[in-house]
């Protein structure tokens, strides 16, 4: 490779050293490019609200349900409290019974009677 081929980096221009394929010069740059990359569309920050949220209700249940137990109720109104977003959820659980289980990732909650639910965590198979 020649000075003139000499390449820079895609975040701050720099000139690059070392490998051939490099891209940036170090991972400050190769960070900010790729956030700066990801921000750009009209719906990163929609799909990032929403996966923030998802994330909070996982981290609700979470804190709900004890390590050594399998279930554990809470009311509507402590879930809200606590910020829980009844809206979003992953999918859907549906048992041969009937009953329907809205889960957060690997936790889930049963709606019950009186505005109780049930929080669970998915078995790992």
């Amino acid at each position: 490779m020649t000075a003139s081929d000499s390449k820079t980096c895609l975040a701050c221009g720099k000139a690059l050293k070392g490998r051939i394929d490099k891209k940036f010069c170090d991972d400050y740059c190769r960070n900010n490019y790729n956030n700066l990359q990801k921000a750009k569309g009209n719906y990163s920050s929609f799909v990032r609200n929403i996966n923030n949220t998802l994330l909070k209700n996982r981290k609700i249940m979470e804190s709900i349900l004890p390590d050594a137990e399998e279930t554990a109720k809470a009311t509507k109104d402590k879930l809200q409290r606590m910020g829980f977003h009844f809206k979003y959820f992953t999918h859907l659980y549906t048992t041969k019974g009937g009953k329907t289980y809205f889960y957060c990732y690997d936790y889930g909650y049963l709606p019950l009677e009186n505005e109780w639910y049930l929080i669970v965590k998915k078995k790992e198979e």
